[in-house]
C-alpha cells in the first residue's frame, strides 16, 4: 500500500468530507481516505495496482471538486 496526497479545491465542510471519503473508499484497492479541510488534501492509501490516481481523481471530481494537484 502507498499513500498519494491530492490538493482538492471546494471542501468546507463535513458534507465535503464525507462525499469525498466515501467516493474514494468505494474504489477497489483503496484502503484508506483522510480528508484535510484546512490543508485541502485527500490522503489515500492505495494498492497502486488496483487503484489508479486518475479513478481516484475522477472520483472526487464527479462528487464537485476540483483535484489541482498531487
Amino acid at each position: 500500500m502507498e499513500k498519494t496526497i491530492l490538493i482538492v479545491e471546494g471542501m468546507s465542510c463535513e458534507h465535503c468530507v464525507r462525499a469525498v471519503t466515501n467516493a474514494v473508499g468505494a474504489l477497489d484497492g483503496v484502503g484508506a481516505v483522510d480528508v484535510d479541510l484546512a490543508a485541502k488534501t485527500v490522503t489515500v492509501t492505495r494498492d497502486a495496482a488496483k487503484a489508479a490516481i486518475d479513478d481516484i481523481k475522477f472520483a472526487i471530481e464527479e462528487e464537485g471538486y476540483e483535484v489541482v494537484g498531487a
